[in-house]
């Protein structure tokens, strides 16, 4: 197995282009166990740990641009306050150890419906950036998993960058359920972004890929009392929870049955709800 190193990011895509087998490692998280395991033995590995351009954030225009290798913990630390969502899946990602090391774009390249950060992407409105020899395209995160672990990811291309539209007034939650209370695959998860009469709605570990629940996210939009201060009644929550559950498609395997997953996406969707809600209501009030 050959080893490649670029320097730049413009070395590793012309790289990418010469190997297209070559898989990306950064944090390694995945890779690693993989070829551990001899799940996998890929041509070539393309290292990316010394491409700064992939280590950094900015913000700018209501928009964050993340790079695909900052660490979960760096975006912890750094992006707790402005993308508060992607924080909270991120915290939930393995032990210390694999926060340092593990990143959204190694995420989003494994592409597992288990993923823990997929919900929040797809409920926040995400755009992934991908990049090649040939260019740079940005592709909605509604569009990029195509399949169990697969995605739209072509041969050619690398993760360089995800935007996200910051916080604001915005309420972001996630939750999932696993196992045991840490350093576990989700059995299930779910994320909710609520943003100026707007609802974003996603799960994961559910269905072959993670996915939005459009049915849940129009009827929030439409019966949420968006200009009301007041607690939501269990009748809009009752409901919320019947229109996601009803949205899995899920599996039985180790980790749980199917119907459990969807009795738990249907609590976890009440739960959060009044969460996001209560933060909701607290940062209109902060800005009013």
């Amino acid at each position: 197995m050959e080893f490649v190193r670029p320097d730049s990011l413009q070395e590793a895509l012309a790289a990418k282009a010469e190997r297209p087998g070559a898989v990306p490692i950064a944090g390694g998280t995945d890779v690693m166990v993989e070829l551990n395991y001899d799940h996998r033995r890929p041509e070539a590995l393309l290292d990316l740990t010394r491409i700064a351009e992939l280590a950094t954030w900015s913000a700018s225009g209501g928009y964050v641009r993340l790079g695909a290798g900052v660490p979960y913990t760096r975006l912890i630390d750094e992006l707790g306050d402005t993308l508060p969502g992607l924080a909270m899946a991120s915290r939930t990602v393995g032990s210390p150890q694999i926060r340092n090391r593990g990143t959204v774009g190694g995420n989003l390249g494994a592409a597992s419906p288990a993923g823990d950060t997929h919900p929040v992407l797809l409920a926040a409105g995400a755009e992934i950036e991908l990049a090649s020899a040939r260019g740079v395209r940005r592709i909605p995160a509604t569009d990029f998993y195509t399949g169990v672990k697969r995605s739209v990811l072509e041969p050619d291309e690398l993760i360089t960058a995800v935007l996200l539209p910051t916080a604001g007034t915005a309420a972001e939650q996630f939750s999932k359920i696993g196992t045991r209370n840490a350093m576990v695959i989700a059995v299930c998860s779910l994320g909710l972004v609520l943003r100026d009469g707007r609802a974003g709605v996603a799960i994961g570990s559910a269905a072959p890929t993670p996915r939005r629940v459009s049915g849940a996210e129009e009827f929030l939009a439409a019966e949420l009392p968006w200009d009301d201060d007041a607690p939501l009644p269990d009748s809009l929550k009752r409901r919320f929870a019947e229109l996601v559950a009803a949205a899995t498609e899920p599996i039985d395997d180790v980790r749980g049955t199917a119907d459990y997953r969807t009795h738990a996406l249907g609590v976890l969707a009440r739960r959060t709800l009044t969460w996001a809600w209560d933060d909701y209501r607290g940062s209109v009030r902060a800005c009013a």
